[in-house]
């Protein structure tokens, strides 16, 4: 038998956003939690670096609505325990097309869940902004109070701070080779690539881009999880109206559902700079990813110039940086149990899509839940069930699409 200090009750493997989330919850209440990073901790590498998050409650599936609202809570909760913060708060700016289904199942789902929101004209945008923001003929824009901007490698800190402050027990350079059952005993034997073998009763795997790969060699199935690379553009702001787009006044996060998808934040990590990027990226391989060149500039451009009514320069970003989305054909999440022979001992989160990272605080509170007791209380998983793809290899169906 293996020595009891390689013993936990929760292994947790993948230490981005998620997995250090679901460390800090199960270490929170009492279970010895180990969490395995491949990498070196806090690497850019994946999808939970860099500067800047949205969070927004606007979705056009109403049932993100709660766990958005839950997350917020869950936000405040460990900036609490930690003392600083992390999440920056903002009004939130929808814009797009009157007649698009999207755009009114987006409305609708506000309203489905109570989320206060005013929906404006084209005229009342350019005024609530003070002529900042202009939208097409035919647009209009929905305001909500919950937006704003999360500092994602500082959130990470914080969740294995918190995590370590618990007592979990924290392991970076780990890269999990396998996931076995103990067929004597029970529970789950997880083994990494320089000879190390640890036993937990409950496993989650919290992989990000090496999700497929992982379940694949684990699970023996393949799970339509594609890695994207995907790049983020930073844009200067004029001289003389840097304060006009700054975070902590009444400049929102937006998103624009035109074609492309492009979305933004307030000028926050750089002063005098505003991040302004397109939702999407192409496919690639998280070990031999080409580092570039990224999403086409001439749509930003051409959205910027328009959109700012010039006082942004669209000649081109003067930063960028890359990461990278785990992508469902859906877009909706993975959150479930690996089954078979695993039953309910081994649960995965992955497939975040690109809008994640919002919600990791209440997907960590979910995948703690399910290790634990083999149940989630008061959330309704059945979007996010891996069945979905054997049932319909495109996911969920959305009415609005």
């Amino acid at each position: 038998m293996e020595s009891c200090v390689h013993e936990f009750d929760v292994i947790v493997v993948g230490a981005g956003i998620m997995g250090s989330s679901t460390a800090y919850q199960t270490a929170k209440r009492g279970h010895k939690t180990l969490l395995l990073e491949q990498f070196d901790f806090l690497h850019h590498r994946g999808s939970s670096h860099g500067e800047s998050r949205t969070i927004r409650a606007t979705y056009a599936e109403d049932y993100y609505g709660p766990l958005v609202l839950e997350s917020y809570k869950l936000w405040l909760q460990a900036e609490s325990e930690i003392g600083y913060n992390v999440y920056f708060k903002a009004h939130q700016l929808d814009m797009g097309q009157e007649t698009d289904r999207v755009v009114q199942a987006v409305v609708g789902s506000c309203r489905k869940n109570e989320l206060g929101h005013r929906v404006l004209t084209r005229e009342q945008v350019d005024q609530e902004y003070s002529g900042r923001i202009k939208i097409p003929e035919g647009w209009v824009g929905l305001v909500t109070e919950h937006g704003g901007v999360i500092k994602p490698t500082k959130a990470v800190s914080m969740f294995q701070t918190l995590a370590l402050q618990n007592g979990a027990v924290l392991r970076d350079n780990m890269e999990v080779t396998e996931i076995k059952r103990d067929e004597v005993r029970g529970g789950i034997w997880v083994g990494v690539a320089n000879g190390e073998r640890f036993w937990g009763k409950k496993c989650v795997v919290t992989v990000g881009a090496w999700t497929k790969r992982l379940v694949k060699t684990v699970g023996g199935f393949e799970l339509p999880i594609q890695p994207l690379e995907t790049s983020v553009c930073y844009w200067r702001i004029k001289e003389g109206h840097e304060a006009r787009f700054a975070i902590g006044g009444d400049f929102p996060t937006f998103a624009s559902y035109g074609v492309p998808y492009i979305y933004g934040t307030p000028s926050l990590e750089y002063p005098g700079l505003i991040k302004v990027a397109v939702h999407g990226g192409y496919p690639c391989d998280p070990d031999k990813r080409p580092w570039g060149p990224g999403n086409p500039l001439a749509p930003l451009k051409e959205w910027i110039e328009q959109t700012f009514s010039g006082v942004v320069d669209s000649g081109g970003p003067v930063a960028t940086q890359l990461c990278m989305y785990s992508m469902t054909p859906d877009e909706d999440y993975v959150i479930d149990f690996i089954g078979g022979e695993f039953g309910k001992d081994v649960v995965i989160g992955g497939g975040f899509s690109g809008h994640g990272f919002k919600l990791s605080p209440v997907v960590g509170r979910i995948l703690a839940d399910l290790a634990v007791s083999g149940e989630a209380k008061g959330v309704e998983l059945k979007h996010f069930r891996i069945a979905r793809f054997q049932e319909n290899p495109q996911g969920n169906v959305k009415d609005f699409l």
